[in-house]
């Protein structure tokens, strides 16, 4: 009996000394990485990142906060590389590829979008936001994002919106009051809204190519134009136009859009995780944007451009009701809720 325990305690020995030995080969240590493991995994997905407006402005800022966003959240899955300057065409152009797929993202205005979800045209009604701040309680409300999702049905999906201030008038022309404004050809976007408003005023609504609009000015085809504080500064406009009156008529936002065959491409995580970081990256947008407002107006008014403030909205909201008192009943659901968040 002593010696068949002797011999069975040996077999368990050696059984023990075999299981060890198995389970260092099986267990953690086969799973640590070598040292030269720690090589950055390489992207599962690299996306394209469309911008038609200098590397240094706001939505391009914003556009490059949302793909280091998103980089640090996949550990590197996902990589979007970030084309802004119109490396990948204009925006007609680029929209046209995004809803291909052949582009997977792209930042815009939101004007052109009302082609695709035509609800979207309210945004860019005249004088229906007081302020930035009544804006954003719209678009960040469920109607707001109501009008991104929207898009889908023209196979692309809105993401987040970015800020783009307010449009005002400008021209070669003194522009003190409305009054000034009659007469004056002012150049507009390819929009029946902005048409009617110009016309409204009492102006000359002359619909023309951003990339025109210089020389227009210059030959005196046009007197004047309408937009925002940094792109009457980054266009040079102002070297031309001295004069501009702040009437803040349109308060139209830009989009963060992405392909619907890029967001298809996605696990149902990585959707979370772009559009949260979408959403995120919008924080950072906004206060470029406020930065380079307040450098725009300080270098217009150095370079000797005349501002005026209107002070009372009154008599420019009242020339403009009958014009789009159509779009107040087309729209009358969604300018209740942007009215109801003021």
């Amino acid at each position: 009996m002593r010696m068949k325990r002797k011999h069975i305690t040996g077999l368990l020995a050696t059984a023990l000394m075999v299981g060890g030995l198995l389970a260092g080969c099986s267990g953690k240590e086969e799973a640590a990485p070598a040292s030269g493991d720690s090589k950055p995994k390489k992207a599962e997905f690299t996306f394209r990142l469309a911008d038609n407006h200098p590397v240094d402005y706001p939505t391009v800022i914003g556009d490059k906060k949302f793909a280091e966003l998103v980089n640090e959240r996949t550990d590197g899955r996902i990589k979007i590389e970030v084309f802004p300057s119109g490396q990948l065409g204009d925006e007609k152009s680029v929209l046209e590829q995004v809803q291909l797929g052949a582009i997977e993202f792209t930042r815009i205005n939101a004007s052109p979008l009302a082609e695709f979800n035509d609800d979207i045209s309210v945004l860019g009604l005249p004088y229906v936001f007081d302020s930035d701040e009544h804006l954003w309680n719209f678009l960040e409300s469920e109607k707001g994002t109501e009008l991104l999702d929207g898009l889908e049905a023209s196979k692309m999906k809105g993401l987040a919106y970015y800020s783009s201030g307010s449009r005002s008038f400008y021209s070669t022309k003194p522009v003190k009051s409305l009054a000034d404004l009659k007469g004056q050809k002012l150049r507009v976007q390819q929009s029946k809204v902005n048409i009617d408003l110009v016309s409204a005023l009492g102006a000359s609504a002359t619909p023309m190519p951003y990339g025109e609009v210089f020389s227009g000015l210059q030959t005196g085809i046009i007197d004047g134009a309408e937009n925002n504080l940094p792109s009457f500064d980054s266009s040079n406009h102002y070297q031309e136009a001295k004069n501009i009156i702040l009437d803040h008529h349109q308060r139209t936002p830009e989009v963060l859009l992405i392909s619907q065959t890029a967001w298809n491409k996605l696990s149902e995580e990585d959707q979370k995780i772009v559009k949260q970081a979408a959403l995120d990256s919008v924080t950072t947008q906004k206060e470029e944007w406020a930065k380079w407002e307040q450098n725009s107006e300080k270098k217009l008014k150095d370079a000797g451009v005349t501002f005026t403030e209107v002070e009372d909205l009154t008599p420019w909201k009242e020339a403009v009701k009958p014009a789009i008192a159509q779009y107040h009943d087309k729209y009358k659901d969604l300018l209740d809720a942007i009215e109801a968040v003021k």
